[in-house]
């Protein structure tokens, strides 16, 4: 969904690209650097759970970083393109390092008592299908793109607003809402997918 809203922004993220491009900054580096962002805010979300009476400050900080760490993400992609440096090994890491980083993001939050660990697994594993049925359906020549509104930039950004909101145990609220789109849009997949092969 967001992909379509990304179109419209690309010119943008195209001159921020070119300014990491004029640095020498590779974009499997920026990849790298999303990922460690990633890690980062999933420990500080674990924290919450020792943080007596201030678990606000641990869950907006982990929140901040998250969607520093979706930035860099996006901005990848348009370094790649201007410098000239696409790659099927930089696509491997890319999308190898974003199903890690969504790990780790579900792991944090159900260490960190933020939200139900089975809700954070049953989150985490509907998130990953999502991914699962289009690089399935994609093999089969069937492009699943945009389909869906539970991709992982959505997932990314729910979970980062819900966290930033001053509302304690709101970020459970997000995982919930991941979990409802993510099921949604793989159901999306799944029928498109049966029809384009019928």
């Amino acid at each position: 969904m967001l992909n379509k809203f990304r179109k419209n922004l690309q010119p943008i993220l195209d001159k921020i690209g070119s300014i990491f491009a004029t640095l020498g900054i590779s974009p499997n580096s920026i990849t790298v650097m999303a990922f460690i962002i990633a890690v980062i805010s999933s420990i500080i979300f674990g924290l919450s759970s020792i943080q007596n009476g201030i678990w606000f400050n641990t869950v907006l900080l982990g929140s901040i970083l998250l969607l520093i760490s979706g930035f860099f993400d996006v901005i990848d992609g348009s370094v790649a393109r201007i410098s000239r440096q696409t790659s099927k090994k930089g696509a491997f890491l890319d999308s190898t390092l974003d199903k890690i980083s969504e790990v780790v993001i579900f792991l944090g939050i159900a260490i960190g008592n933020l939200a139900n660990p089975i809700l954070c697994m049953i989150a985490l594993s509907s998130s990953l299908l999502v991914s699962y049925t289009r690089s399935r359906a994609e093999s089969f020549g069937v492009d699943l793109s945009g389909i869906g509104f539970g991709e992982r930039a959505e997932r990314l950004i729910i979970l980062a607003i819900m966290g930033i909101i001053p509302i304690q145990n709101f970020l459970e609220y997000g995982v919930i809402i991941i979990i409802i789109i993510s099921i949604l849009t793989i159901v999306q997949r799944i029928d498109r997918t049966i029809k384009k092969l019928s």
